[in-house]
């Protein structure tokens, strides 16, 4: 087949899935993190210190990690479709349910829930993303499926404000903004049963040529692969590149929470008399920025056959703006680094995930990808409690930052040593 013919196909199943992925992911990730902005009324009303709210924010991860990799098996077993659809549904319930936390133990209780009945979306996602799109595409691919968890900032920011200053049925703002924010995963679950095919096999727009096409590309990508080097599911969960890839991710992870749980206090400190909607349209402002740079660095990655240096060098300039943020700097200059840090923080995660995903086939990927994600988000736990637990007295984040960004430099670093293998088709392009 001829190169026009393979970028329609490709085009065709981009569009046919990945916006409908973006919506589903950035529903999941807004429950996630809404919590970030509860918190701002939430500490008060509650009573709870730094560290409970960051042991109750991270927590969610352990919940994720405990069940990620059975998800992720039960998930090629079964389907991505019905799968998918119930991952989405559970959590979108749980996550509307957080507005009846009323103590350290429910909120822990209901932030651990919501982490087990989330696990194995996004790297059920990954891996079906395997099933359509040939190596040659899978960091730009996987960089537009993560442009919704920015997007989920740029409009979960302003409408997390909006909804924290306009609570209605009697309760409190943050209760209002759970129980509104879980509803849209709950409706597009129902929405995945009802429109996603399992496979190109089940896909009705696309035509038998292209769908022998796209089979036969992949097939013979998996062949390749396995004439190199097939892995058995037990041997992918103790394949030294993957417990690599898991360190790394586990590190990246890590800084990345540990922001993203405390950059609304970060903004509060820096605009004491905004009110919580101005603050909601200033934290928009770093992920307007990013989307277009994870789109061109996902590109980037695909065109140069080059993934490790296009995750080191974003986990450089994340770090060197956790380092800014430990300033005295004016409020415009904490604008400026949160944005540096938040498109580090996203800008790798394309090319990051197509290392695993060329590593492994089959059920091993199934499990290998799970694993690297799971333990790689137990870095959520860590990473807001670190911070949490070096607060200052007065409330300074600042050494906090500091070590957060010795951790994602250093991640940065061990991304280097990653050993890759370049297919043929690469070699000669």
């Amino acid at each position: 087949m001829d190169a026009h013919f393979e970028r329609g196909v490709v085009s065709k199943v981009t569009w046919r899935l990945i916006p409908f992925l973006c919506l589903c992911f950035m529903a999941a990730f807004l429950d996630r993190v809404n919590v970030s902005f509860a918190k701002l009324t939430m500490l008060p009303d509650l009573g709870f210190t730094q560290t409970i709210y960051a042991t109750g924010a991270g927590i969610f991860f352990v919940g994720y990690f405990l069940f990620e990799v059975p998800s992720n098996l039960l998930l090629e077993r079964i389907g991505a479709r019905v799968w998918i659809a119930r991952i989405m549904v559970t959590w979108g319930i749980i996550a509307s349910s957080m507005l009846f936390a009323s103590d350290r133990w429910s909120f822990y209780t209901l932030r651990f829930a919501l982490g087990a009945a989330e696990a194995g979306f996004f790297p059920g996602v990954i891996l079906y993303l395997t099933y359509w799109f040939p190596r040659a595409y899978r960091a730009r691919t996987v960089s537009l499926f993560m442009v919704a968890a920015a997007l989920s900032f740029v409009v979960g920011g302003p409408l997390s404000g909006w909804l924290m200053d306009h609570p209605y049925l009697g309760l409190r703002g943050w209760q209002w903004l759970f129980l509104v924010e879980g509803v849209p995963s709950i409706v597009l679950g129902i929405v995945v049963f009802l429109y996603l095919p399992n496979g190109p096999k089940t896909a009705r727009w696309l035509t038998t040529e292209e769908a022998e096409w796209l089979r036969s590309r992949l097939d013979l990508e998996r062949a390749d692969q396995e004439r190199h080097e097939r892995l058995t599911l037990g041997q992918a969960l103790r394949a030294p590149r993957i417990l690599l890839l898991s360190l790394i991710y586990f590190l990246s992870v890590g800084g990345a929470y540990g922001l993203d749980f405390f950059s609304p206090s970060l903004l509060a400190q820096a605009y004491p008399h905004l009110s919580t909607s101005a603050l909601g349209r200033i934290a928009a402002i770093p992920p307007l920025v990013t989307i277009p740079l994870m789109i061109l660095w996902g590109r980037s990655s695909d065109a140069r056959h080059e993934h490790r240096w296009h995750v080191a060098l974003p986990l450089f300039g994340f770090a060197v703006g956790l380092l800014l943020l430990c300033l005295r700097v004016p409020p415009a200059l904490v604008v400026a680094a949160l944005s540096l840090c938040v498109a580090g923080r996203w800008c790798y995660i394309g090319p990051f995930w197509g290392l695993p995903t060329a590593m492994l086939t089959g059920t091993a990927a199934a499990g290998g990808i799970a694993l690297v994600n799971a333990i790689g988000n137990l870095g959520g736990q860590a990473g807001p409690v670190l911070v949490g637990r070096l607060a200052s007295p007065s409330g300074s984040f600042g050494a906090g930052l500091a070590a957060l960004a010795l951790v994602v430099a250093s991640c940065g670093v061990l991304v280097l040593t990653v050993p890759v293998r370049r297919t043929r088709d690469e070699a000669a392009s």
